[in-house]
């Protein structure tokens, strides 16, 4: 494959020691759940292996904690014994077949560990976990020190092609280099020298351990995002003794996980931390990597361009495209599954102890049991509407080799992801449609827009996948029919623009979407971080300054029927993040609501069991759905079976997550 001239600094080999990458696109560490158990090594292998075969030039793993006591959770991932490394070589052998490099990462969790037995720099609990850890004594220290170079030494014999020291996102390294959580008075703590000294001796006990050459990469916090975090000149000062220990690559990372400031998921803007790796690159001399919410070849090659990094980390983008280098390399960007930072089935599964998949590609860690096999039987599909479900099934179908025809009633596909993206913080959705319409014209799909397919319609196809989706639905209360009260589908479409002053009734995701949407205005990228007192690191520590006040739009009133707090099943990883929102843009919140009526006034509640009237202009409902199922009804009354998918099938807001994997898994079994 010759190097594609949209993006030529990014297809441009680099070395680092005595390796030198086909390229300069990293697949940045996440944890998959793949890593914990020595039988699920051959689904790693394959896992990584795909990623290889898609060209990333170097793949980083989750990471293995160098001894028990830096476990993430009971049993989980380790390297510590010549036998967990010998069962490596299948993983190390995957990626080398398949012409790619990768690294080991050694992760020590402290106070992270949700374990009882955890250590950390302190005596001093997490706000994220419910255990305490003990404060490693001085002789403890300088053993884990060395338990890290002796994990990087096993990794080397496995085949892997360089270690990375996992020393940012709070966990022990990053528990150490901060006043935050390091009160020790030995050695080890108290001056900014001795709480760096931790961690220049693990780089420079690993590169005893390893030798010249093999390379070292450095996991550095750029901005802790919590109270009592680093400085700019203790990073910078660390990035330098890192670097004579023995470090052959920075790679950047940002924010502590308990730290109150989103840093990857969808609202946050493409790119907001690549400054900080800019300015640090300024300040050292050898390579450093971008990272955090960087998903385009076009953003990559930006970095690489105007000198911000030497090599860009994606490791969810990764996750969702295998493909995602070679696509960028042959010039056919537009292919890329985009990843939208949605989380909804990478990082809320692994925090739910559950294996790592992506919402836009369910095959992801499922090399070896998702699998679209070509057909040995070709058969005609239709497939009806064009949401995420029918999409996933559509282009399924015909990755397989069938003959698909997709219906669809409106003139766009897409289905409720168009309502998605027009969510403020959601814009990447548009991506995701984008994807698809791009796959379904290189998969030679027959798209029918602006045609309600009936029964007779589908008498000639040998199977029919009903995906027709859902409806708004309209709760039983006086008023519904007048003109204060709107769905938020016509809100978010355009088709009613609400007045200064609105209720929203029901407080699921679409209400909390539809809240942030009704009150938000339009910001920069400085704004957003000003916005979530983000600030200039050199001038507060940790780079953590006062938020600045939002701006709002109109005021609201989030209203839900039950008791509990609002927004309370929302994502696990995002979840807070939108409930902040909701608080930074005066969204008034009420629970335990009954409605009693919708007139001229305006809404008329009980709360607490209290007459109320919400004098508003405009009464959005946001109710839930109802499942439009009258197609398949009818099919099955004509004696024609059909498979029903998605939110046709089951109505649960808007999961994507659910309909895609479900049109993926029926189309995989046909």
């Amino acid at each position: 494959m010759t190097h594609g001239t949209a993006y030529p600094r990014l297809f441009e080999p680099i070395t680092i020691g005595d390796l030198t990458l086909r390229n300069r696109a990293v697949m940045g560490s996440m944890h998959t759940g793949l890593e914990d158990h020595f039988w699920d090594l051959p689904k790693l292998a394959a896992y990584f292996g795909a990623r290889a075969r898609g060209g990333v030039g170097l793949i980083i793993t989750g990471g293995y904690a160098p001894n028990k006591q830096g476990w993430l959770k009971p049993f989980a991932s380790q390297m510590t014994t010549r036998l967990q490394s010998e069962r490596h070589k299948q993983v190390t052998e995957a990626v080398h077949e398949e012409g790619g490099a990768i690294a080991l990462q050694v992760l020590h969790a402290g106070r992270y560990a949700y374990v009882p037995w955890s250590v950390s720099a302190s005596a001093i609990r997490a706000p994220i976990n419910p255990f305490k850890p003990s404060a490693l004594s001085t002789k403890g220290v300088d053993r884990t020190a060395s338990d890290f170079a002796r994990a990087a030494g096993l990794a080397q014999r496995a085949g892997y092609d360089a270690v990375e020291v996992m020393g940012s996102e709070g966990y022990l390294i990053n528990q150490f280099l901060a006043e935050r959580t390091n009160q020790r008075t030995d050695r080890w703590g108290g001056s900014a020298e001795n709480r760096m000294r931790f961690p220049v001796e693990i780089v420079r006990r690993t590169r005893e351990t390893v030798g010249d050459g093999f390379p070292i990469i450095y996991r550095i916090s750029l901005l802790d995002l919590v109270e009592g975090g680093q400085t700019w000149d203790e990073v910078v000062e660390l990035a330098h003794r890192i670097t004579d220990a023995g470090a052959t690559v920075l790679n950047t990372g940002i924010g502590w996980h308990e730290a109150r400031v989103p840093t990857i998921i969808t609202q946050v803007p493409r790119g907001a931390w690549t400054w900080t790796t800019a300015r640090l690159r300024k300040e050292v001399g050898i390579p450093v990597c971008a990272s955090n919410r960087i998903n385009t070849p076009e953003l990559a090659e930006g970095l690489l361009a105007d000198g911000s990094a030497d090599l860009v980390s994606m490791a969810r983008p990764l996750l969702a495209d295998p493909d995602f280098v070679n696509k960028a390399q042959a010039e056919r960007a537009d292919e890329i599954i985009t990843c939208i930072a949605c989380n909804q089935a990478c990082l809320d599964h692994v925090f739910a102890n559950q294996k790592a998949s992506c919402l836009m590609n369910p095959r992801a860690g499922r090399e070896t049991t998702l699998v679209l096999s070509p057909t040995r039987r070709a058969r005609d599909v239709a497939v009806v509407g064009a949401g995420p479900a029918g999409l996933a099934a559509a282009t399924s179908y015909a990755e397989r080799g069938f003959s698909v025809t997709l219906f669809e009633k409106d003139q766009q596909i897409g289905g409720q992801f168009r309502l998605a993206m027009q969510v403020p913080g959601k814009e990447d959705f548009a991506d995701a449609l984008r994807y698809f319409r791009r796959r379904l014209e290189v998969l030679g799909v027959d798209v029918r827009l602006g045609v309600e397919a009936g029964v007779a319609d589908l008498s000639s196809y040998d199977e029919v996948v009903v995906a027709t989706g859902v409806v708004p639905r309209i709760p039983d209360i006086d008023g519904m029919d007048h003109p204060k009260a709107v769905s938020y589908a016509d809100v978010l479409n355009g088709s009613v623009v609400p007045g200064g002053r609105v209720a929203v009734i029901g407080a699921g995701g679409i209400g909390v979407d539809v809240a942030v949407w009704l009150t938000h205005v339009a910001e920069t990228q400085q704004e957003w971080l000003a916005h979530w007192g983000v600030g200039d690191p050199s001038l507060a520590p940790g780079g953590l300054t006062p938020a600045k006040p939002r701006a709002t739009a109109r005021e609201v009133w989030l209203l839900q029927r039950k008791t509990s707090m609002i927004g309370k099943h929302l994502g696990k990883t995002s979840g807070w993040a939108h409930r902040t929102v909701l608080r930074q843009s005066g969204v008034h919140q009420l629970s335990g609501v009954t409605y009693r009526r919708i007139d001229d006034r305006g809404l008329h509640l009980l709360v607490d069991g209290k007459p109320r009237v919400l004098d508003v202009d405009h009464v959005v409902v946001c109710a839930g759905q109802d499942s439009v199922r009258g197609l398949y009804d009818a099919l099955r009354a004509a004696g024609r079976t059909a498979h029903l998918i998605g939110g046709a099938d089951v109505a649960a807001e808007l999961d994507a997550k659910r309909a895609i994997e479900q049109g993926t898994r029926l189309a995989a079994g046909a």
